[in-house]
């Protein structure tokens, strides 16, 4: 019989070091269609895009809304009756509307805040605003926690505020410094300055300078926030916004008029049409860029990301930790026992 001869005994394993792989040997591997994937998922389900408007009536905040869109988006849309007395307090009309370009579809709400700053005592008449906003990220979050949740959760959270400024040439009203100080918080607000075609050019270049100086003495800041610029290209960039565009003079309008052989958007005067989109008219075209071209996505993430994670955190803090509990968790809970 043979002898067994033992086998060798095998050196333990050396791990190798990562080697960097050459895309030119092994080819093309795909990864940049993940931005076509996610434009045709976009595509198909669309996206929310919620904007609150906010100030005194006679500022065309509907209007603006509407040349922003190109659609009768706000109030005229829902039957609201300009001969309607002004209402008592502040009230809350959000208005849903969808709009399809290039095969994208945006599901746009507009909240109006008709009756603000317009009593004779606007104490506080920002509180219900407040209250607006905050339900919307308590309605998220219970959709959240739910144990069998949607799989796409409705978004009703307000994404962007436009604040209308009065065209005064002089100084914020105390109402104007305080609604920014308190909703600035829990909002991405962008101030704009309305009917912009009143005042002169030097006005309008002289008002909006002691609007930003105003702000920055009571500490409110709007939308873009220096501390959430992401690299050095959004700091450039939102730098330029803020210390030369915002906040933005505009005018808005829906009608039509021919000048120069072309239909153009514009506020026809005594002197002349004032041109909506004609930068050496007004900064309407300026903001119409930066809501919806350049901004509209990062607005959204700094809703998500930031005010909604700030009242998500607040929320858990003041329970304990646990989530809300809602009478869908109450009712899941009592059927998995």
């Amino acid at each position: 019989m043979s002898e067994l001869v033992p086998e060798p005994r095998q050196k333990p394993a050396v791990p190798m070091k990562p080697v960097g792989i050459n895309s030119n040997l092994l080819g093309y591997i795909g990864i940049d269609t993940i931005i076509e994937q996610m434009r045709k998922k976009t595509m198909k389900t669309g996206f929310d895009f919620n904007v609150m408007v906010v100030g005194q009536s006679g500022l065309g905040k509907s209007t603006l809304v509407n040349t922003l869109f190109k659609s009768q988006v706000s109030r005229k849309s829902s039957g609201w009756n300009r001969e309607e007395k002004i209402p008592k307090t502040v009230e809350i009309k959000a208005i849903g509307h969808v709009i399809e370009e290039g095969g994208v579809k945006m599901k746009l709400t507009v909240i109006d805040t008709p009756g603000f700053g317009d009593q004779i005592n606007n104490e506080n008449c920002w509180e219900p605003i407040e209250k607006y906003i905050n339900e919307q990220y308590e309605k998220f979050l219970k959709e959240e926690v739910n144990i069998a949740r949607k799989k796409r959760i409705p978004d009703t959270r307000v994404h962007c505020c436009l604040y209308f400024i009065s065209p005064t040439g002089h100084s914020l009203r105390p109402l104007d410094l305080e609604f920014m100080k308190h909703l600035s918080k829990v909002v991405n607000i962008i101030p704009v300055i309305a009917k912009a075609d009143t005042m002169t050019l030097e006005e309008k270049t002289e008002f909006k300078q002691r609007v930003r100086k105003e702000l920055e003495v009571n500490g409110i800041e709007f939308y873009p926030q220096k501390e959430f610029d992401e690299d050095l290209e959004d700091k450039t960039e939102n730098d330029k916004i803020r210390q030369e565009s915002m906040p933005f003079a505009v005018v808005g309008s829906d009608k039509e008029y021919q000048v120069n052989g072309k239909r153009i958007l514009g506020r026809k005067t005594p002197w002349g049409v004032i041109e909506v989109e004609n930068l050496s008219h007004c900064e309407f075209a300026l903001l119409r860029d930066f809501v919806i071209r350049t901004h509209l996505q990062d607005l959204k993430e700094v809703t998500h990301n930031i005010h909604y994670e700030t009242y998500r955190a607040k929320r858990l803090n003041d329970n304990g930790g646990l989530p809300p509990v809602t009478a869908e968790t109450e009712e899941n809970h009592e059927s998995n026992l």
